[in-house]
């Protein structure tokens, strides 16, 4: 009884050892308020704690409690050298006592756990990639059920390989630069979690390392940059962990959890989510996704925010820290299952509301029910049912239907610029239609111009032609008379100043008469000149067949007019002379001498016939005007009949060549489509090649990934091997070679292959 009395107190003082050691540990760990001698105090007091007669000597302790403690001391020789994360959070943090984690809050809790699962989640901390590797379903088990508090933060970096990564040493750098969503970063800052104690400051320690951490990954990654609701995320980081290490864990959600594809621009993981979440609903709910259609109550309208901030914005937060340990387990399979479950748990009572009070309830009630705890909507998310393959061949489905989308969109775009360019060909040739119409038309009325000063010249020809004719008609009379007087002149030697007088007169006459001809053919030259100008400037006109017939017909028309009014105005003209003459040589001989009864009666017969001449002329001259009349009647008749005949052929013309433009359209057109087939079809060729070259790039960084996981375990195996060689004061030289040798062999062999070290370059982050 004695050597049992004995044996527990022994283990009784090594578990309060160990409790007091893990519980210092882990609360220096995740609030981060202790200063650098708190820290030399804590190892000071752990060494004590070993070297103190009232605690059991390490020869006295299990192998289990000595990596225990060599774990914890590395611990705090890491907390000690990590001064810069330290410097960050010192004094403000230390002084706000409204964080959930401090080191007064770790140890009151402490007390309220039970040590054997202080115990068991130390040993799996200290036993990390054994419990990884051999005991993960017992692990997701634990992680279900909920982590310590104040084992969170810790576990949460081992869960998603977030320790010592590269990028922590470039945090401080990135720090300094500058941003360009830095404006949208401060704008959303007060935002994120106004109600809680350690964001609701303005200018607050909490709003500055929040914004310190999504300024930094804004520069990492900057084709996603900053998006709404990645803050709330980093936010509940930063209630757990310092900044360096909750910029760390950010940067591998983003890279391993689908975070970063939710959060690109496009946001074409996000709509993924909605269709596969959908699909799920129409699967298990069918009746109420039926009733979400008819109420047109879309999917992304209460679900897209639990997958961009993992429900930190719709549930109470305790609950979402217990739902997002499950997702740095499980990754986002925790979010459909949670979701279904919230669905099935509030079917009846959504299926009684319409759009708005459905959006009320997912806004109040919900968050109302979750709040005495998570166990049972987790435990109902488990007893969802959910299909990892579906889940694939959803995913290709999405794919599928978004890649005959852009399809679509590229085939309208397509047709939209085929039709901008037809608009833009038809206006062109409506215009090229209307500038051959106004050259037509200005060619008519230039014909027509031309035309009618062609008849007045010719008119004129044929006035002055006829005056010509009258004047010789005149002439030729006036000789006549001449003669007759010389026969009459013994009848007159009776009076000689009778007949020297009336010679006289004659002979005036016949000079006046030959002056008038000599004019005449002055005006006739001059009137074929113009008529050789008028051919000459018509012979430079084009359709010289019509023009020269239309100036036939327009020579012989006007020729026949002018002869007719010159004729009658000629012979008018010389009716009046005659009279005047006649009256003046009557006024001179009344009276002068009595004639004899034959004398008299030849005189009656002279002035008979001077009266008939006269009747005779006048009536020739009515008659040369009516026929002048009738001539100008058919010359306009035949003038309207070649207008019309000449309509006509350019209407044929204009027909014909409206086909011909119409033929060369559709030449055009259809060359143009067969571009546009050619054209598509070696784009389609491209995307396709494209997406090869993709595919090829992502075997390779799969291919990559598994290589750097082998030597991320062979290191490993390598430290556990150092660590079990000091601890068993044991020569494990060889084995640490043989390590190094596996390494730098599985180190070259990623170095020589080109298609690693492309996917390797394409792996990294970089902007597409």
């Amino acid at each position: 009884m004695v050597a049992t009395d004995k044996v527990a107190g022994k283990l009784s003082s090594t578990l309060s050892w160990v409790k007091n050691s893990v519980s210092h540990t882990v609360s220096q760990m995740a609030s981060q308020v202790a200063t650098p001698s708190s820290l030399h105090t804590t190892v000071a007091s752990s060494t004590a704690s070993l070297s103190s007669p009232s605690s059991a000597s390490p020869a006295q302790l299990s192998p289990d409690d000595v990596e225990l403690l060599a774990k914890l001391e590395e611990q705090n020789r890491l907390l000690e050298t990590d001064s810069k994360s330290l410097r960050s959070v010192n004094g403000s943090r230390r002084n706000s006592g409204s964080s959930l984690v401090s080191s007064s809050s770790a140890s009151s809790n402490l007390s309220h756990l039970e040590e054997d699962s202080w115990i068991m989640w130390g040993r799996i901390v200290n036993e990390w990639e054994d419990v990884r590797k051999k005991k993960e379903k017992q692990l997701k088990e634990l992680v279900r059920k909920g982590i310590p508090h104040h084992f969170r933060a810790i576990v949460w970096q081992l869960l998603c390989n977030a320790q010592n990564l590269p990028i922590k040493e470039q945090y401080s750098e990135l720090l300094k630069m500058t941003s360009p969503c830095e404006k949208l970063i401060r704008r959303d800052i007060a935002r994120t979690y106004p109600e809680h104690e350690f964001f609701k400051e303005k200018d607050s320690l909490g709003q500055e390392v929040l914004f310190n951490v999504m300024k930094a990954y804004s520069l990492v990654d900057r084709e996603v940059g900053y998006c709404q609701g990645s803050a709330f995320i980093v936010g509940l980081l930063l209630m757990q962990m310092p900044e360096e290490e909750a910029f760390c864990v950010f940067v591998k959600l983003m890279q391993d959890y689908r975070l970063r594809e939710l959060f690109k621009p496009s946001m074409a993981e996000l709509g993924l989510c909605m269709y596969q979440f959908e699909c799920m609903i129409q699967e298990q709910l069918p009746e109420l996704h039926v009733h979400f259609q008819a109420q047109s109550f879309h999917t992304s309208m209460y679900a897209s925010s639990w997958f961009l901030t993992i429900f930190l914005t719709s549930f109470p937060l305790p609950v979402a820290t217990r739902i997002f340990d499950i997702f740095m387990c499980e990754g986002l399979e925790i979010v459909f299952r949670v979701g279904m479950a919230i669905l099935q748990m509030n079917q009846a009572e959504l299926m009684q509301l319409d759009m708005e009070g459905m959006l009320q309830h997912f806004q109040k009630v919900i968050p109302q029910q979750l709040e005495n705890g998570p166990d049972k909507v987790i435990q109902a998310a488990y007893q969802v049912k959910y299909n990892s393959k579906k889940m694939k061949k959803l995913e290709k489905e999405y794919t599928t239907i978004k890649t005959k989308e852009m399809e679509e969109q590229v085939e309208i775009k397509r047709l939209r610029t085929e039709n901008r360019l037809l608009k833009q060909r038809i206006d062109t040739l409506e215009k090229e239609s209307a500038s051959l119409a106004d050259r037509l038309i200005q060619g008519q009325v230039t014909r027509a111009q031309e035309a009618e000063e062609n008849y007045l010249v010719k008119r004129e020809l044929a006035t002055v032609k006829q005056h010509n004719e009258e004047t010789s008609v005149l002439l030729e009379q006036a000789q006549n008379t001449i003669r007759q007087l010389q026969q009459q002149q013994p009848f007159a030697k009776g009076n000689p100043r009778y007949s020297e007088e009336f010679i006289l007169q004659l002979e005036r006459e016949l000079v006046q008469a030959r002056l008038q001809e000599a004019e005449s053919q002055c005006a006739l030259k001059e009137m074929q000149d113009k008529i050789l100008d008028m051919e000459k400037r018509n012979a430079s006109l084009p359709d010289e067949n019509n023009v020269v017939r239309l100036q036939e017909e327009l020579i012989g028309v006007k020729l026949r007019e002018a002869e007719a009014v010159t004729g009658l105005k000629e012979l008018r003209q010389q009716v009046r002379d005659l009279e005047e003459h006649w009256q003046r040589h009557l006024a001179r001989t009344a009276g002068r001498w009595k004639d004899t009864p034959r004398k008299n009666a030849a005189s009656e017969l002279q002035d008979e016939l001077m009266s008939v001449r006269l009747r005779e002329a006048e009536a020739q001259a009515e008659l040369r005007e009516i026929r002048q009349r009738m001539l100008e009647l058919e010359t306009q008749n035949q003038i309207h009949n070649n207008q019309l005949r000449r309509a006509e052929l350019e209407a044929r013309n204009l027909q014909e060549r409206l086909q011909v433009l119409t033929n060369q359209n559709k030449m055009l057109h259809a060359e143009l489509q067969e571009t546009k087939r050619k054209q598509a079809e070696i784009e389609c060729k491209n995307k396709e090649e494209v997406m090869a070259v993709r595919l090829r790039e992502a075997d390779n960084i799969a291919t990559m990934a598994e290589l750097q996981q082998q030597i991320s375990e062979l290191e490993i195996q390598k430290e556990e091997g150092k660590v079990q060689g000091q601890l068993n004061n044991t020569d494990s030289s060889q084995y640490i070679r043989d390590l190094k040798d596996q390494i730098a062999d599985l180190k070259h062999e990623n170095v020589s292959d080109p298609v690693l070290k492309r996917a390797a370059g394409l792996s990294r982050p970089t902007q597409f």
